[in-house]
């Protein structure tokens, strides 16, 4: 999808009265009926005139295209799935999209700072794993979250260690591993879905654990 040059990516906050002024209310409402009546033909037009804006503002808080465009997939399917009624408050569908944007990009970037966090906290697990000495679990009270971390990596298929290092711990984005790795897009999102469930599953038992 191409960004036009006057969307909110170009202009930042100064973009966002335009998106909101993007369709008459009479349009707004007369998709949002459509829709919540599973009209996909009203879908395809509310893409077609509201995804540039859109995907510029994901990646404007992004700055990552792949991620950006993850993030407007999953708003226009939040949408189909549950599109709101005028009932559910004052906000037209173009503002509410744009919440909706705003939120999952959110989402993201605590992910990432999630992501550094394993990485550094597995990093100083491998360190001190590498020492020819026997761990002083009193000086280091996290330790045995960080050695649970390492054996949780050690236990997965190594398909999927592979894309969660990659992902997790090398910051790459899913376009890149697929490159790197020469898989398809799918397969690389697949390997991970699968290889952070089981790291859930591993990892459950630590209370202050969060993935």
């Amino acid at each position: 999808m191409t960004v036009p040059a006057d969307s909110p990516s170009s202009h930042g906050s100064a973009g966002r009265p335009a998106l909101a002024r993007l369709l008459p209310s009479n349009r707004e409402d007369d998709l949002r009926s459509r829709i919540a009546a599973r009209d996909e033909r009203a879908l395809a037009e509310l893409v077609e005139l509201t995804s540039p804006w859109l995907l510029g503002i994901a990646q404007g808080m992004l700055q990552d295209p792949d991620e950006a465009e993850d993030v407007v997939l999953e708003t226009f399917r939040t949408a189909w799935e549950k599109v709101p009624g005028p009932e559910d408050g004052q906000r037209g569908l173009v503002a509410w999209l744009l919440q909706v944007t705003r939120n999952r990009a959110i989402d993201r970037l605590r992910a990432r700072k999630r992501r550094l966090r394993l990485r550094e906290r597995v990093a100083s697990t491998e360190e001190r794993v590498a020492l020819p000495v026997e761990p002083d679990e009193a000086a280091h009270p996290g330790w045995h979250i960080h050695a649970s971390v390492h054996l949780a990596l050690s236990q997965l298929p190594d398909e999927q260690r592979q894309a969660v290092r990659l992902a997790y711990f090398e910051g790459q984005t899913h376009s890149e591993i697929a490159a790197r790795l020469d898989l398809p897009l799918g397969t690389v999102k697949t390997r991970l879905r699968l290889g952070i469930g089981r790291l859930r599953t591993a990892l459950a038992p630590l209370k202050d654990w969060v993935l």
